[in-house]
């Protein structure tokens, strides 16, 4: 890993190492939680194994004054649960990072290292307490406490967070706390810690939701009302919450048997008049691959929400890449149009997963929205999804007994009707088809079906979301980002300080905009940063933009971008 000293993000990171079961979890939630309410600023993510126990996870929680929503090499405080934990993130410690842990747990890894390690009894004062499972509350309060919070936050969170365990368990986890708090003062004078955090009032009225969250709520808001899927990491945890809600927010949750029974579940919905949506990733989403050509026939709205992890085939199933985005652009055989959406941020997640059934509606085609492990596992506090922001919009028509399902338009757009509302015959066949949608063989008639079909993404268009410039309009160097890794790059290029230097980022990559290549020929050097090994964006924006991006940034590991490996890699390129 490349180091340098004064490329230091802000804010302290906190990580968290241990086996598959040993309740990392368990910390990072409710640390995170009670941070939160106390005013900082916090953002989480986690690398995990794909195994129900065992190996080495682990889990990054920054704390900041100031708004942080990206991941960071740096640790501060390291807290391994477990021998293993340390080699584990050997390249990501430095001689600053305090350890804090157990010396019997953790072997000969601390032992005659250079490492700034202090000994944290945080089994024992378990043990004390009756038993080694409120280790982890320990070791919360232990944290806690060095963050500078105050003692009777963290009890009355720990009440809250235990509230429906029984009295006896509640009271030896706030015990728990208090003794790992105590323990805070000692560490922090071997260690020669020194935690300057300040609250931010802005906070307070801030949710804390993960990717995952904000595209579940974005499909709410945006009428959702059937979700069919087969559970596929990292997309479960968007199906998971919208069964949780399903039912007080009027949303049926299928879980089906199959991948391929999923999609024609959805669009069979669509046709019956509901709002349907998908939830998959690469592997699953390789199954509706016909069901998504269907769609194309049969010109039905679908919303397919595609969590990208590392391939060919299993691949690693619980980490990241950005590596579908080819697969999301040609998948279902023949010709036929659809959008794709790449959130980079819990806001945008929300925001464009609740457009995506608008336009699925409204141009009757296909609508992925594109994400990843780590923005679906990742989490921060921001401001509030503002539902009213938000339309749902029906362009169902009232069929006459003279009804065409498939009238060939100018824009390509067919009048679409459900059955039973109206007079008419709503006609659909997989097979081509005339107006009314009975099958031909008229080829005359299916160069003009073709075509109709064609029409509608020039119409789509029209509607195309703008990337985001950022810091500003004036630049010699110009940054190319699409999907989760904005915030990297974003805190990335902030961290350079470079007034030359600006980024634009995607969060709709097709159909492409049409002045990318306006954008980008401004620059005197263009990079794009990509997490994935043949730099598939830059690839399209050559073939549509005419556009041939130079220096790329790719990452393909199966781990995120970080803040400071963005920052190293661009300050060769741009010097």
């Amino acid at each position: 890993m490349v180091r340098e000293k004064h490329i230091k993000a802000q804010g302290i990171s906190i990580v968290l190492c241990g086996q598959a079961g040993m309740g990392i979890q368990t910390v990072e939630g409710i640390l995170t939680g009670m941070l939160k309410l106390a005013g900082y600023n916090v953002f989480a993510t986690k690398e995990y194994m794909s195994r129900v126990r065992g190996g080495n996870n682990s889990t990054e929680i920054r704390v900041s004054s100031k708004p942080v929503s990206a991941y960071i090499d740096r640790i501060d405080i390291l807290v391994p649960l477990n021998k293993g934990a340390i080699s584990h993130l050997r390249d990501r410690i430095s001689a600053d990072t305090v350890i804090i842990g157990e010396a019997e747990l953790l072997g000969d890894e601390v032992s005659g290292d250079k490492l700034k390690f202090v000994e944290t009894p945080f089994t024992k004062i378990a043990n004390d307490l009756g038993n080694k499972i409120y280790s982890n509350v320990v070791a919360t309060g232990t944290l806690a406490g060095l963050l500078g919070m105050k003692l009777d936050e963290v009890c009355e969170y720990i009440k809250r967070a235990f509230s429906t365990k029984a009295a006896d368990m509640i009271s030896n986890n706030v015990k728990a706390a208090e003794a790992g708090f105590r323990l805070a003062a000692d560490v922090s004078t071997k260690a020669d810690i020194k935690i300057s955090i300040s609250p931010d009032a802005g906070v307070k009225d801030q949710i804390i939701p993960s990717g995952a969250d904000a595209i579940a709520i974005g499909a709410m808001a945006g009428g959702c009302n059937f979700v069919s899927a087969y559970p596929m990491t990292p997309s479960t945890s968007v199906l998971s919450f919208m069964a949780k809600h399903g039912r007080d927010s009027g949303i049926i949750v299928e879980q089906a048997e199959d991948e391929i029974s999923a999609i024609n579940m959805a669009i069979g919905a669509w046709y019956c008049g509901a709002r349907a949506m998908v939830t998959t990733s690469g592997g699953g989403f390789a199954l509706m691959v016909e069901g998504v050509s269907l769609a194309g026939m049969l010109e039905s709205p679908v919303v397919i929400s595609l969590g990208q992890r590392p391939a060919p085939a299993t691949g690693l199933p619980t980490r990241t890449e950005q590596a579908d985005i080819e697969l999301a652009l040609y998948a279902g055989h023949g010709e036929f149009p659809r959008i794709i959406f790449a959130p980079g941020t819990l806001e945008q997640a929300f925001y464009l997963t609740a457009r995506a059934f608008n336009l699925a509606d409204k141009f009757q085609m296909p609508v992925f929205v594109l994400s990843d492990q780590y923005l679906v596992d990742s989490y921060y506090n921001t401001a509030a999804f503002d539902v009213s922001k938000v339309k749902v919009e029906k362009y169902v028509v009232k069929t006459a007994t003279d009804y065409k399902r498939y009238e060939i338009t100018p824009d390509g757009i067919s009048p679409r009707g459900i059955p039973g509302f109206g007079k008419g015959l709503v006609c659909v066949d997989s097979d081509e088809h005339d107006a009314e949608g009975h099958i031909t063989e008229d080829l005359g008639l299916r160069t003009r079906m073709v075509d109709k079909r064609l029409r509608k993404l020039e119409s789509a268009k029209a509607e195309v979301i703008e990337p985001q410039l950022y810091p500003n309009c004036k630049y010699k160097n110009l940054v190319v980002c699409w999907g989760s890794t904005y915030p990297v790059v974003k805190e990335a290029i902030e961290l350079l300080g470079k007034s030359d230097t600006s980024l634009l980022h995607y969060s709709q990559i097709y159909p492409l905009h049409p002045q990318t290549a306006d954008y980008l020929s401004k620059a005197k050097r263009v990079v794009i940063v990509e997490g994935n090994a043949t730099a598939q964006f830059a690839k399209l924006i050559k073939l549509h933009a005419g556009f041939d991006i130079e220096h790329k940034i790719l990452k393909y590991s199966g781990l995120q971008f970080s803040v400071e490996e963005v920052a190293v890699a661009l300050k060769k390129i741009l010097k």
